[in-house]
């Protein structure tokens, strides 16, 4: 089965930290990275989207983070 996650945290190392994590974990770069600023906490924000494929079928209960 092919899973997919939206990976986001503020603008700083912590971002970089876990989209590297992500890859060594087998998860794939899926697009473009994105980066907005959050108005409501007055602070710049990244996102990247990671995909991968599993044996197994789809269930919502999967623990994507766990994959």
């Amino acid at each position: 089965m092919q899973l997919y996650r939206f990976l986001t945290a503020d603008d700083t190392s912590a971002f970089c930290h876990k989209v590297t994590d992500a890859l060594n974990k087998g998860w794939v770069l899926h697009g473009n990275p994105t980066y907005a600023f959050d108005a409501a906490n007055g602070v710049m924000r990244c996102g990247q989207a990671v995909t991968k494929e599993v044996p197994g079928t789809y269930s919502p209960e999967i623990k994507l983070g766990d994959q």
